[in-house]
């Protein structure tokens, strides 16, 4: 057996960290609804485990209102005014570098998405003001917060390329080195400027004193944001990706985020025969319709705004019936392909009035840039490494454009009048963990908590995990399972850990038609589920 889900009454969060879990859950203790509650989980999660996120991120929201509506917020930075090809290319990049101030080359579009989400809030019902929701944030920033495990071990692999980068050492390090576990780091700039946000608003960090002081620093260090970027920034309203199944219906986020991806292996999974979870037919299948889906994916998805092709024609019933007949039932399809890695964090909340929200913010690899900015504390994505200096290339770097996300938060709506709010972190292997835990529970009837704990696997390199492209699984497995896979094909790496970082960290949150409350988060996370 595994991990058993935790059930309430009035709200529940999950999240990957324990201090967030606690923010979200505190918040709705008060009264206030999900979407507020998550919020705070957000502001303090990006104070506790700032090596998967941090304030100079991206987010994306999915809110189920309690009419059944879904709505989606798309919170993604663009490129800066002067991140042109020529740029790069007269400081002698052929390709975009990954770490460090040329690196933080899209705006910080996270701050725009709480704004927008905090109009949603008002809107059912919420009354907290701002200067409660980031109250915990702030008073972890000031008072400190332990260093988690993967943050350790992260900075210590990840340390050559991070250690030079402008404010990273000062902000992250301990005399020089990687911190232990447990190491209490405080973070004083960032409380400072959380505190002025909370006086002064959130539109403050794009066009007041704290967008003056991102802007200006993100020049000195020869970032190519610049104020006028900051302050056309908006986070936009938009319609979420949805498609139907046999046992439920879905929604997740649309270009230039892959849950495509995610809807796409759910639903060609969906027409294939497999009656047995963790059988060869589940893996194999689920494996398979993932490189449909990627094939599909990487072919389509780019800016939303300058899409070549609509999404919603790879997720009719058609679309699923094509790609399936694609696949062989025994035999595995090459897989030579590159994949994309990320540092990400999940977290989903609900409440009794009927709401529910998944949320996903990051800064995409480990530390994002591992620019921090010295008036602010802020820390810089690196999101923009996902363009392409390639003028032909399905993503290339424009000004204004928005860059490819691995992001993509999920919602179900069940056969029985269920609504869960689904997702995870990790880069490429995302839309298959959320396909995994889907499957089992939905499909197959596996409990929620024990859905999540079970093995996992995830096809090509993700968070974390270097370039080599296989099938990673967990040693969990029936010993049989990777022979099996292995004579079908599939380059089989079987994991060390029983429980590894890089399958992600899933979480669910349900609400059942009767009202109550279920949430699970994943044991290889530093958190789980916290219930009012």
């Amino acid at each position: 057996m595994g991990q058993e889900s935790l059930f309430a009454g009035r709200g529940m969060v999950a999240a990957p960290h324990h201090l967030a879990g606690e923010a979200g859950r505190a918040v709705l203790a008060e009264g206030g609804n999900a979407v507020e509650a998550m919020v705070a989980a957000a502001a303090a999660i990006a104070v506790a485990y700032p090596h998967m996120n941090h304030f100079g991120g991206d987010g994306f929201w999915l809110i189920r209102e309690p009419s059944g509506r879904v709505r989606y917020i798309e919170a993604a930075g663009f490129a800066g005014a002067k991140a042109t090809r020529g740029f790069y290319e007269e400081r002698g990049h052929h390709v975009l570098p990954a770490r460090g101030p040329l690196a933080a080359l899209t705006v910080p579009g996270q701050i725009g998405g709480w704004q927008l989400a905090l109009e949603a809030a008002k809107a059912l019902g919420g009354r907290l003001p701002l200067a409660r929701l980031l109250e915990p944030a702030i008073a972890l920033a000031r008072g400190g917060v332990p260093v988690s495990r993967s943050q350790s071990r992260l900075t210590t692999e990840k340390l050559a390329e991070l250690q030079d980068v402008p404010g990273f050492a000062a902000t992250f390090l301990a005399e020089g080195k990687a911190p232990a576990a447990g190491t209490t780091q405080r973070f004083a700039r960032l409380a400072d400027t959380l505190a002025h946000l909370a006086g002064a608003g959130l539109d403050d960090f794009y066009r007041g004193d704290v967008g003056r002081e991102i802007a200006a620093d993100l020049e000195r260090a020869g970032s190519p944001v610049t104020r006028a970027d900051l302050a056309r920034f908006r986070a936009v309203p938009r319609e979420p990706l949805h498609a139907r199944f046999s046992a439920f219906e879905a929604w997740s986020s649309p270009p230039p985020t892959q849950g495509l991806a995610t809807l796409m292996i759910l639903g060609i999974f969906d027409r294939l025969e497999a009656k047995q979870p963790e059988s060869f037919a589940h893996v194999h299948g689920l494996v398979e319709a993932t490189k449909r889906a990627f094939l599909v994916r990487d072919r389509v998805v780019t800016d939303g705004e300058r899409l070549r092709h609509d999404p919603a024609a790879f997720l009719t019933p058609a679309a699923f019936e094509r790609e399936a007949a694609a696949i062989d039932p025994r035999r595995a399809l090459a897989w030579p392909r590159p994949a994309a890695g990320g540092d990400t964090v999940w977290l989903g909340a609900a409440d009794a009035g009927g709401t529910v929200v998944s949320y996903i913010q990051s800064i995409y690899w480990e530390f994002g840039s591992g620019l921090v900015l010295p008036a602010t504390g802020v820390l810089m994505q690196n999101r923009g490494v996902s363009f392409s200096l390639d003028p032909a290339a399905v993503n290339p770097l424009e000004p204004g454009r928005r860059p490819f996300h691995t992001l993509n938060p999920g919602l179900a709506r069940l056969a029985d009048g269920r609504v869960m709010a689904f997702g995870t972190m990790g880069g490429e292997g995302q839309p298959q963990t959320n396909a995994a835990v889907l499957s089992r529970h939905v499909r197959y009837g596996v409990p929620l908590g024990e859905a999540i704990d079970r093995p996992r696997w995830v096809l090509g390199p993700t968070w974390g995990a270097g370039s080599a492209v296989s099938l990673r699984i967990e040693p969990r497995f029936d010993s049989a399972l990777p022979e099996q896979l292995e004579r079908a094909g599939h380059a089989v790496s079987v994991m060390d850990e029983p429980y590894s970082d890089v399958m992600g960290h899933a979480g669910a949150v349900i609400l059942h038609p009767r009202g109550a409350l279920e949430g699970a988060h994943d044991p290889r996370s530093d958190g789980g589920a916290a219930g009012v």
